[in-house]
């Protein structure tokens, strides 16, 4: 007879579900035993934060939701760090947590806490299985996590339910139909094009719903016919290559004041599935009219900038308008814009002979091919990776932004890995990044992914480093140790290759993409390098 726990993964497996990241208890064994019989893979992680971030992202490479689990209390926890992401970084998740059973909520348990309380803020729907309801709560799970915009779901799991007999499903009729985002109306596509139309310098503001909406052609077309610069939001890197002609930058990493002399001069501002859960408008916006053209309405003081036109709807919609109407009278200087943007360029090459973390991005940027998916930590490389790393196509670097969680990049690479085993996958993290995450070192090593994890050592939290220098404060509280030591030769079995200057580095960074599996390169850099390019006032 099928149990709760074979209909349970016989729907994963049904919407497209092919691995699921955790850390098991006693009552999730049912569910292991279903997927090693139904053909779903368990990727036992090191960390339940972990696991929160690798169904994230496998969201993001896929297009289907992601799947965690962590058992009840403390698992729960550590989860909620990953769920948090994938809420603010806008990814389909489907979180399972063990629960109590339902006699003892209530009670004084073990371990308990109120764990649909501790999700409800942290996911668009939370809820508890229940034998009757599986096949209706998967599937309501699943059509939330999916439609705009997408998050993260809970389904608690209470901790008997897994091996009771289940109902036979006989209604099951597949996977649920997602809510199609709304159709544009036609009275804001014609305020939209007179808008459009009465501008001389208009720029386009891209964001991450643009790269759900694969809408990157569109946004090449339009720049080119219309000859109006395009400035990206950290994650929606890639939707236009950085060679392009009316390529401007990126907000708010380095040398953001460089790519503020491009926006301050709109006249015009079409907000392109800008998400401003990676930066609000107000943060950079000149006083000028918006076009914001999303799936939801703008989300910015109205009072501040009462000239704003919400485009809602299909994103592709209203971007198909714009690439079919006549040319605009540009009043943009292409030729200004280029230089500019090869300034800007030239100021982020590492000086010659140094070995700071330009000089690591670059060789990293040459060892790593084209089409290589780079994940990235938080810290003060991130900074810098947002604005100098050629990203030729999206999804070929993968960030947290809205919520910018350290610890993100390592179980970011590993997952990339998985979804995308023919791809070269590399990872930059700080030292502070890698010591929160360290322990993913084993779960690599056990599912034999060849990764090239590169530490940034410098052996402080640099971004608050620089941020204390910024207000005039002493360095305090930012040193991760205080003396050399020794290098490990491995890490949980996963080698370790030491490079103390960029020659080294050169030579280090093509043994570790020849090898076989995992592989760190640490790379003892110096401290300080970006400086003078990060944290610059764009306003």
């Amino acid at each position: 007879m099928s149990t709760v726990a074979d209909q349970v993964v016989r729907r994963l497996k049904e919407m497209g579900v092919r691995h699921v990241y955790g850390v098991p208890s006693g009552s999730w064994l049912y569910y292991m035993e279903a997927m090693r019989k139904g053909g779903i893979e368990f990727v036992l992680v090191s960390n339940e934060t972990s696991a929160g971030f690798m169904a994230d992202v496998t969201y993001r490479l896929t297009g289907i939701p992601g799947v965690c689990y962590a058992t009840v209390g403390p698992g729960a926890t550590n989860l909620s760090t990953g769920v948090g992401g994938a809420l603010l970084d806008r990814s389909a998740v489907i979180a399972l947590t063990s629960e109590p059973p339902e006699a003892m909520i209530g009670r004084t348990v073990q371990m308990a806490i109120d764990q649909q309380a501790l999700f409800k803020p942290l996911t668009k729907w939370t809820t508890r299985l229940t034998v009757d309801r599986i096949d209706q709560i998967i599937g309501q799970a699943f059509r939330t996590a999916l439609t705009e915009v997408p998050g993260p779901v809970h389904i608690g799991l209470p901790e008997d339910l897994g091996p009771k007999s289940a109902p036979h499903g006989a209604d099951w009729s597949g996977p649920p139909s997602v809510m199609t985002t709304a159709s544009v109306r036609d009275v804001d596509l014609k305020l939209m094009e007179a808008r459009f139309l009465k501008s001389r310098k208009p720029i386009l503001a891209v964001g991450l719903s643009a790269v759900r909406a694969k809408v990157a052609t569109l946004i090449a077309e339009i720049a080119i016919k219309h000859r109006i610069p395009v400035v990206l939001t950290p994650m929606a890197k890639g939707l236009l290559p950085e060679d392009h002609p009316w390529y401007a930058g990126v907000f708010f990493h380095a040398l953001s004041d460089r790519v503020a002399e491009t926006y301050s001069q709109a006249d015009l501002v079409v907000g392109v599935g800008y998400d401003p859960i990676e930066f609000n408008y107000e943060e950079w916006m000149p006083t000028v009219p918006l076009l914001h053209l999303d799936s939801v309405p703008a989300d910015i003081d109205r009072n501040a900038y009462g000239d704003v036109s919400d485009i809602t709807g299909d994103i592709r919609t209203a971007l198909r308008r714009i690439a079919d109407m006549a040319p605009l009278q540009s009043g943009w200087d292409q030729k200004a814009l280029a230089n500019r943007k090869m300034a800007m360029f030239q100021l982020m090459e590492a000086p010659k002979g140094s070995f700071g973390a330009r000089a690591a991005l670059e060789e990293l940027r040459k060892a790593l091919p084209a089409d290589g998916i780079m994940a990235c930590d938080v810290g003060g490389h991130t900074h810098l990776i947002g604005q100098m790393w050629r990203t030729p196509g999206p999804g070929l670097q993968l960030m947290t932004n809205g919520w910018s969680s350290m610890g993100f990049g390592v179980p970011a690479a590993i997952a990339a890995k998985i979804c995308r085993p023919d791809k070269q996958v590399a990872c930059v993290t700080g030292d502070g990044g890698f010591l929160m995450m360290a322990g993913e070192m084993a779960t690599a090593r056990r599912q034999k992914l060849h990764i090239v994890f590169v530490i940034l050592a410098d052996r402080s939290l640099d971004l608050i480093r620089l941020k204390q220098d910024k207000k005039n404060m002493p360095s305090y509280g930012t040193k991760l140790y205080n003396e050399d030591f020794p290098s490990a030769e491995y890490v949980f079995g996963v080698p370790v290759i030491v490079a103390t200057n960029v020659e080294e580095y050169h030579t280090v960074l093509a043994k570790a993409f020849e090898m076989d599996g995992p592989v760190i390169v640490e790379a003892k850099i110096q401290g300080g390098d970006y400086d003078e390019l990060i944290l610059r006032k764009h306003k």
